[in-house]
């Protein structure tokens, strides 16, 4: 598998396994099929595994675990998160630094690669408080004041390797904090057909992650893709039921153009999303399959490479983003 650069870390594959999968978050499977598909991966190629606590309350981090035993092969690195909420500021270094030390115990290892701020970045007195989600927000203020510098502190003491931040808060904080010093590592951002993030948007307005990707890009911040098939609204069926209102099962419903495209192509819409995701301005996509199967369909994505232009002009003409 093609390796790219990486922002200021070592270069990364194409492609980065994502733990969604591997806790059990998208359909059924088993931790068996879990550990096989995290081999296969390796085999395949795959240099970074991205996994958090919230990835199946801990399963993700379980299942590298028991397919490492705590000896990861040579070159692949591991990530984890937090969601760390809106805490008291004395609170926050507690909060992280036991975050990092259960992710650690699961993982059977001793140090974490990059370790993200899974929170959602929202400015004080924005209108997103008001809402249900707001436990899952972090002040963009305590992360500048609080946050940041309790991440380069675990850096210096070899807890983590690098820092970085979920790019799905609101556009404008995430891109201002993209620009700000110390600056994160990388970013986790939006990449997919729709520009859309789904259940996992809780403000108004665009998400506009392609901003979020050029900000990063000028700053020189490592860029992941996540979310290449939204969930499964970009595949050609949901493996999992949701209630008709629930926003994968409106963005399907908005991506009926493309899946009619890609019948017409005679081409699965899983491949053809994950083709259209590399050809962003990203280092790495990440995957959220949960076996051997689906995780072959995006290796042999990988190799096919980006879609040509005129198809990605024929994908945008028919979605509504």
């Amino acid at each position: 598998m093609r390796t790219h650069a990486f922002g200021k870390l070592p270069a990364v594959s194409t492609l980065t396994l994502g733990g969604g999968g591997l806790g059990m978050l998208w359909g059924e499977t088993t931790f068996e099929e879990c550990v096989a598909t995290v081999h296969a991966a390796v085999a395949a190629g795959i240099t970074l595994l991205d996994l958090a606590p919230r990835y199946g309350d801990g399963k993700a981090e379980d299942v590298v675990g028991a397919a490492f035993a705590g000896k990861l092969p040579a070159g692949v690195r591991v990530t984890s998160k937090c969601n760390l909420g809106a805490p008291p500021a004395a609170e926050v270094e507690p909060i992280l630094r036991r975050s990092i030390e259960e992710s650690l115990r699961r993982l059977r290892l001793s140090r974490l690669d990059l370790f993200f701020l899974h929170s959602n970045l929202v400015p004080l007195g924005h209108p997103m408080w008001q809402r249900p989600e707001a436990a899952r927000f972090t002040p963009a203020e305590l992360f500048a004041d609080t946050v940041r510098p309790v991440f380069e502190r675990f850096v210096q003491e070899g807890l983590i390797g690098a820092w970085g931040l979920t790019g799905i808060g609101h556009p404008d904080a995430i891109v201002a904090a993209l620009g700000e010093a110390p600056k994160p590592a990388a970013v986790q951002c939006i990449a997919n057909l729709l520009d859309s993030p789904g259940g996992l948007k809780f403000f108004d307005g665009p998400a506009r992650p392609r901003s979020v990707m050029a900000a990063a890009r000028a700053n020189g911040v490592a860029v992941m893709g996540i979310r290449a098939v939204q969930a499964g609204a970009l595949t050609a069926a949901i493996d999992r039921p949701l209630p008709a209102d629930h926003p994968e099962v409106l963005d399907y419903a908005r991506a009926a153009g493309f899946r009619t495209l890609c019948a017409e192509l005679g081409q699965d819409p899983a491949v053809v999303a994950h083709r259209y995701a590399l050809g962003l301005d990203i280092d790495t996509l990440v995957l959220g399959v949960k076996n051997r199967g689906e995780l072959a369909q995006c290796v042999a994505a990988a190799e096919a490479g980006p879609l040509p232009p005129d198809l990605v002009a024929r994908i945008d003409a028919v979605v509504r983003r």
